[in-house]
């Protein structure tokens, strides 16, 4: 069985079938917290709180605007790596991405001028492009339960990818910066897809959400 094959899980579950974390992906998640594991039990033992948990070592947050969030993803799946996990939280989207993207983007977003006043990422995007907030060394993010309840969608953190490997695979600013300037320059309907990416490596750790729908 492939990697991909192992990690296949949907992008974006009904709220019938909320993406679950596994043990492997609960013991990557807590691998970020000062005490790891006090951190897992606490957590195995409260699966339905939601937590918190430090950037900058095990991965970054990227923070973007839901309905935005949603494009990058399905750029970042169309033509582009793929994602790590991704969980919602206040009207935001959170794409956990690689150790260091949190210092890289925004420089990467300022030579794109992301974000002027009166420019639109390159000039050719139809509206205004949303801000998009960096989390790294020193900030800490809120991580969804490790099971949420089936049903209709409840207030909080929830998980739209959910960690379910020891080591995920996890993008990073170059990629972010792509999925950003993609979502806010789409193109035609018809467009053809190509990818500036090579094909993925076979024994990457990744999520096939190709059946996000």
């Amino acid at each position: 069985m492939t990697a991909l094959q192992e990690t296949a899980l949907p992008a974006y579950p009904s709220p019938a079938t909320p993406a679950q974390v596994t043990a492997a992906g609960a013991a990557w998640l807590a691998s970020a917290a000062v005490y790891p594991r006090s951190t897992l039990s606490l957590w195995e033992s409260r699966p339905a709180d939601s937590g918190v948990l430090p950037c900058g070592s095990v991965f970054d947050v990227v923070s973007v605007p839901a309905f935005f969030g949603r494009r990058m993803l399905d750029r970042l799946w169309a033509d582009g790596p793929g994602s790590g996990p991704v969980a919602t939280h206040r009207g935001r989207m959170l794409l956990f991405t690689s150790a260091g993207t949190a210092q890289r983007l925004p420089s990467l977003l300022a030579w794109e001028e992301w974000g002027r006043t009166g420019n639109t990422a390159g000039g050719t995007a139809k509206a205004p492009v949303p801000p998009v907030l960096c989390h790294g060394p020193g900030d800490a993010v809120t991580v969804p339960p490790l099971s949420a309840p089936a049903g209709p969608a409840v207030a909080g953190p929830r998980w739209l990818v959910a960690p379910d490997v020891r080591h995920p695979w996890l993008p990073g600013a170059e990629a972010m910066l792509w999925a950003c300037l993609r979502a806010a320059r789409p193109g035609p309907a018809d467009e053809p897809r190509i990818s500036i990416f090579p094909p993925a490596d076979p024994g990457a750790n990744v999520y096939d959400v190709s059946r996000r729908r």
